[in-house]
């Protein structure tokens, strides 16, 4: 194993380029499952047909509903593994990953199970109407009931991979199976090939995932000896230590996610009310605007790494280098983001479909949507810095804040006061409030850090 030239990029690799080097293949990574995402709607809309579309976003929710567990066993198993190799306690490494991937394989197999047997109340929740119903039932029998396992798997086992600094692979067995999917897409979904509208979507989505899968089991056999992730059964451990240090950091995150798919369920319920060509732009929309907080996301995945091994390892001024280079970065892409799209906003839907009722919808969400972005950015950052470090209490609190008392609230309020449009202008809400808060705690935990360092040269 050769741990120093392995450890090179969280220790000496000068800041920015060390962050480029995380962070890059992360948000390539981040960019092709949005552009995959987007493919989806994009041939969907091509068959002009706002059932199938709605059908897509309908179904929305569950499939961020993986996220879930994903972040409980990817988020909070990587941060687990850095902070472990920041100690060099390599044994703990292994037990984590091994402890992380049979419990991600389990929780999907149930997971799908359950979606499959009580699918009839599920779409019912989701806000699927009879026009839409069969359409959402047949996308999501292909990317939940037989998709859920390899969803889960191939987004846990790059955050294994990343938590070792091989951002590269992890990003290329993601990207992997969304270049896959892209090129699918137009064969099951459109007339001159397959047919099959929103349910070939979800195909593709199903076959892409399982590519993706055998990519990182494929990368795990030939580097057996190079690699800290493990998948030995042997290796499998309930140890105290590991199951609360995975479950601290994960839990928080999963619990966050599990709120957006609420937030989402709630948005597209108020959204259905108003037809299939409202819910069909709401979903364009989020998907347009997910393009930069995708890569804003990338950059606070990417350098949780190198945050939680020089956090563990007390470089404390390597830590605080890495944030404020990163947000910089981020803040000033997301700010340019905003100004293109809320000025382009017609534009930009006009891609996926020319329906003149969805253009005006999505031209006025859109524009709602994107006023979050720069704030949106420095929350990303601020919880990806909570869950490296291990501060899984205080990425909760900013969870329960976002949707609980933030922005779910602010749904029911801005859609009472300007009906559907105002429903575009909750998340702004919540994030311009968060950005606040993160500033706030960020500059604790720094000067928590330095009493820390004083003690210890003391």
């Amino acid at each position: 194993m050769q741990d120093e030239k392995k450890l090179e990029v969280f220790e000496r690799t000068p800041v920015p380029r060390a962050v480029a080097q995380l962070c890059i293949p992360t948000i390539l990574s981040s960019l092709v499952m949005v552009i995959y995402n987007l493919a989806d709607t994009y041939f969907v809309g091509m068959i002009n047909d706002p059932i199938q579309n709605a059908a897509v976003t309908l179904a929305a929710p569950v499939l961020l509903a993986f996220n879930a567990i994903n972040n409980l066993f990817g988020v909070g198993t990587s941060s687990m593994m850095s902070r472990a190799l920041g100690r060099k306690d390599f044994e703990t490494v292994e037990k984590s990953s091994v402890f992380g991937f049979y419990c991600a394989l389990s929780c999907g197999l149930i997971f799908s199970l359950l979606c499959t047997v009580f699918q009839g109340p599920l779409l019912t929740l989701l806000g699927a109407v009879p026009e839409t119903r069969e359409a959402t039932a047949a996308y999501m029998n292909w990317t939940v009931s037989c998709g859920a396992v390899p969803a889960i798997m191939n987004v846990v086992m790059a955050y294994l991979f990343r938590s070792e600094g091989a951002a590269l692979h992890a990003s290329l067995g993601t990207m992997s199976g969304c270049l896959l999917n892209i090129i699918l897409d137009p064969v099951f979904i459109l007339p001159w090939g397959l047919n099959m509208g929103a349910a070939g979507a979800g195909l593709a989505t199903f076959l892409s995932n399982c590519v993706a899968c055998t990519y990182f089991l494929v990368l795990m056999f030939v580097r057996r000896k190079s690699t800290y992730v493990c998948i030995r059964p042997s290796k499998f451990s309930l140890q105290k230590a590991i199951v609360l240090g995975i479950c601290g950091v994960g839990i928080p995150a999963s619990i966050q996610n599990l709120l957006n798919v609420t937030g989402m369920t709630i948005l597209n319920n108020f959204t259905s009310g108003f037809g299939a060509d409202a819910v069909a732009a709401m979903g364009i929309s989020q998907k347009v605007n997910m393009v930069p907080m995708y890569i804003a996301m990338g950059v606070s995945q990417g350098i949780m790494p190198l945050i939680s091994y020089n956090y563990s390892s007390g470089n404390h001024k390597r830590m605080k280098e890495t944030i404020f280079f990163s947000g910089k970065a981020s803040i000033g892409f997301t700010a340019a983001a905003f100004g293109v799209y809320y000025i382009g906003a017609g534009n930009v839907i006009a891609l996926f479909m020319k329906n003149e009722s969805i253009i005006a919808y999505g031209t006025r969400f859109l524009r709602g949507f994107c006023l979050g972005l720069p704030f949106l950015c420095m929350d990303f950052l601020a919880v990806g810095v909570f869950q490296a470090v291990g501060m899984g209490r205080e990425a909760l609190i900013f969870a329960i804040m976002r949707k609980i008392i933030l922005e779910i609230p602010a749904l029911y309020v801005l859609n009472y006061l300007f009906p559907l449009y105002g429903l575009a202008y909750a998340q702004f809400t919540a994030e311009f409030v968060l950005a606040m808060a993160a500033v706030i705690v960020l500059i604790r935990l720094f000067k928590r850090m330095e009493r820390e360092g004083r003690k210890a040269e003391e």
